[in-house]
Parts: structure tokens; sequence; C-alpha cells
């Protein structure tokens, strides 16, 4: 008589824990790299509305009130994780502005330690999170 082939309940419930505890360690990774993934695609558009503000600054002897004024489209990747906002002061000697991106959904509670970020005329570049400016840019 012939046995027949297959796998018992107990080795099934081994491998089921198995991946489970698999799932539990590499989820958080995951995820946090998917944070840190988001917040680079905000921060590279954050330099390139800073680019085209200097490069805008040189045509126009003021900076652009408005991402629209620099003729750019904020990129998916960023606009479903970050509302991103310039403020200029033309007024001031020299002028500057302030570019910040607030995260918004799951970004903003993933990512507390960094929060809002921001960058200025002179690339200063800040956070209003509780982590520290060189581990979030």
């Amino acid at each position: 008589m012939k046995s027949a082939g297959g796998f018992t309940l107990v080795e099934l419930m081994i491998v089921v824990a198995i991946v489970g505890i698999l799932a539990a360690i590499a989820y958080p990774s995951y995820s946090q790299y998917i944070t840190k993934s988001n917040r680079s695609a905000a921060q590279s558009f954050m330099l390139t509305i800073s680019n085209k503000q200097e490069q805008y600054m040189l045509d126009a002897r003021r900076y652009a009130a408005t991402v629209n004024q620099l003729h750019l489209n904020i990129p998916a990747e960023v606009s479903r994780n970050y509302s991103v906002s310039v403020v200029t002061d033309n007024a001031a000697t020299p002028p500057g502005y302030l570019i910040s991106a607030e995260p918004v959904g799951a970004q903003q509670a993933n990512d507390p330690s960094c929060a809002t970020l921001s960058l200025d005329q002179t690339g200063a570049k800040g956070i209003s999170g509780t982590g520290s400016v060189a581990s979030c840019w």
C-alpha cells in the first residue's frame, strides 16, 4: 500500500508561524523605507524650487511668490504626501524666501521626528519635528 504524499497540519502550522515572524520583522523596515523615500522626494523637489527661485531672481530681480510662477508642477509622489508652499519677502534687504513641505496623511503619522521640512534662500535646512536636521536631511 502506498502512503499518500502531502503536508501534515503540524508542518503547515510551522510554515505559517515562520512566515508570520518574517512578516513581523520585515513590515516595520518596509514602512520606514517608504517614509524615507517620500521625504527624499519632497526634499528633491524643494531643491528644484530653490534652483528655479535663483534663476527667477536673476531674470526678474525678485523671488517668485508661488510655485506656478516658476512653471513647476508638484510631482504626484510629493503632492500625495506633502503640502509644499513658498513664502517670499522681496521687500527685505536682501530679499528672501522660505520653502516648506508639511507632511499630510500617512506621512504625517509615520514621520513625526522630521515633520515639516524647510529650506531658505541661504540654503539653511530645517525641520519642525523632534529629530535632528542632520538625520532628516
